[in-house]
């Protein structure tokens, strides 16, 4: 959209917040980078005007505050995953055990290259 109203662009900028946090809550993460081109593009466009009433604006700040904290919800559940993948890739190599002198002795495993899939 090529609107240069003010209360145009809100209202595209207010869309585009409604489709970024169906995105997030439905896990389409692949979704995010194109509505945060968007929404850039329209903030910035909205940033031009030097008279827009910050009452106007109170909607969509609720919204991208919103939409941050789901983004963070998103990128916390990320990096979890991440870390268990990691654990998950350091036991499959060994388990490292101490003995009663507290020296440190790792034992190998078996284990093939396969993750297991629980259902």
């Amino acid at each position: 959209m090529t609107n240069h109203d003010p209360q145009s662009l809100i209202e595209e900028l207010d869309e585009i917040l409604d489709q970024e946090r169906q995105a997030l809550v439905r896990g389409e993460l692949d979704q995010i980078e194109a509505l945060l081109s968007r929404k850039e593009a329209a903030i910035s466009r909205l940033n031009a005007f030097e008279d827009l009433e910050r009452a106007a604006l109170n909607k969509v700040q609720t919204k991208v505050s919103r939409n941050q904290e789901l983004l963070n919800s998103a990128m916390e559940g990320i990096r979890s995953v991440a870390a268990r993948m990691t654990e998950l890739r350091r036991v499959k190599k060994g388990l490292d055990v101490y003995d009663r002198t507290g020296r440190k002795a790792r034992y190998g495993t078996t284990m093939g290259q396969r993750l297991e899939k629980r259902t």
